[in-house]
This record gives structure tokens, sequence and C-alpha cells, in this order.
């Protein structure tokens, strides 16, 4: 069984991730993916003489920094040790920090992310989850394989990232979604946002559902949603087009 593993000071963060939806149906083993979650309490790896995870940053400066001796205690104590990962967990495992230096996240990321990790002899997650001005360079250079952006915007911890990357990329997971087609009609597919939805009522305070799909003619409704998806693309989000046009 595949698992991820999240090193966080919030474990309960991700109860939401595991209770609710899709997501968390699969990762409760309700359709048959076969991965584990897993959260690591930061806190249980402090050292006896320390009071917490994080200290002054040498050279000053304001805020506080996750100590790389309490996070390598961690990883190799709850982690690999529980894990059974032995000596050479650098092979098993792959570690990944949220945090602003990584490539930003989208569409094509999310998916060559959930191809690389998805097959049953690929290596499992851990992430890291980040909290107060950073953690020590020394960890990052010595333990973390990738680095991932969300956006050029500021967290107060990296639990929030670290439900959005799983929760995106876990979509992508054979058996996730009920329709496999789903995930190939939906937003920046093809760097088109996906076309307008209608459903019952057929009238809504005066506006009508368009004809066209009511008609049950299947190659017009095609025809009729790929040009909407051009529509909207053009209207609100531009940029997409010319990132297709350059492909």
């Amino acid at each position: 069984m595949k698992k991820i593993w999240i090193i966080t000071l919030f474990p309960n963060y991700f109860d939401s991730l595991i209770n609710f939806g899709i997501t968390g149906s699969a990762l409760r083993g309700e359709r048959g993916l076969g991965i584990d979650i897993k959260t690591v309490q930061l806190r249980n790896y402090t050292p006896k003489d320390y009071k917490g995870v994080d200290d002054s940053p040498y050279g000053g400066g304001v805020g506080m920094v996750m100590r790389a001796d309490v996070l390598k205690e961690a990883l190799i104590s709850g982690v690999v040790r529980d894990g059974g990962y032995g000596e050479d967990f650098r092979k098993k495992l792959h570690v990944v920090f949220p945090g602003p230096r990584g490539k930003t996240w989208n569409n094509f990321y999310c998916k060559n992310f959930a191809e690389r990790f998805s097959g049953t002899e690929s290596k499992d997650l851990v992430f890291i989850c980040g909290r107060y001005e950073g953690i020590d360079e020394r960890f990052l250079s010595l333990y973390v394989d990738e680095q991932i952006s969300v956006g050029d915007y500021i967290l107060t911890g990296g639990e929030i990232a670290t439900m959005a990357i799983i929760d995106s990329s876990l979509r992508f997971f054979s058996g996730v979604l009920g329709n496999k087609e789903s995930v190939l009609l939906e937003s920046f597919q093809a760097n088109l946002l996906e076309h307008p939805q209608y459903t019952r009522p057929k009238i809504f305070d005066g506006l009508e559902v368009p004809e066209v799909l009511l008609s049950g003619h299947h190659q017009n409704i095609n025809n009729f949603q790929r040009d909407e998806s051009y529509r909207i693309t053009k209207i609100h989000r531009p940029d997409l087009l010319t990132k297709k046009e350059n492909e």
C-alpha cells in the first residue's frame, strides 16, 4: 500500500481532507486506491532539553526558524523507523516541501506529479509543513527532494498547501473519480476553462437553458460546449489562450 506521510505541527488540519469528499473516500480506502495517509506530530520529536521546534535565526531578524535537528528526528523516527524503510530510505521516499522556491503548481504539473507517484513501484511521499519564518536551510539541502509553490502569496503554514497538492493530484489517480473522462473535461485541460454548466430548473429568473443542450444531438452539443469553453476562457483567462498558442 502506498503511503503519504505529513510532518506537521497541526495534524488535525487534515481531518477534513480524510473525512470528506471524493479525496476523503479514496484515502479511507472506499475506492480501492490503496493509499494510506499518516500524520506525524513534529512536537513529539523535540530534544528533552529544548522547549520547541523553532529558535531565533542566526544573524538576527524577525520571527523564528524551524530547527533542522527536530525536523530530521521527525523524519527518521516518525517516518523512516515507524514505516520500516530502512537505511536506504532515500530510495523509497520522496520528500516534498511546499514553499516559494518551488515550481508553481498548475494542472500540467499536478498531472505529472500524479503520474510519477501513482504507480505501485513508485516512492512513498513525505510532506514537510513549514511554519514561522521558514525552516533551517540545512534540512532543505540534505533531506528535501522537491519544493512546490502553490502561488505567489504567503500562507501561515504549509498545511493548506499540502492539502491542495494532495487533493488536486489524487484526482488523477486511477479509480478516484467515478467517470474517467471527468478529469479530461474540466478547467485547465488543453489550457481552456470548462464550459458553463446548467441543470434544473429549465428557466431560472427569466434565463433559459441553451436550447442546444436540450436537443439530444450529441455532436451539436459537443460543438457548442467547445465554443463556450473558448468564449469563457477568452473573457476570464485570456492568458491561457496565449499559452495554448505558444505550445
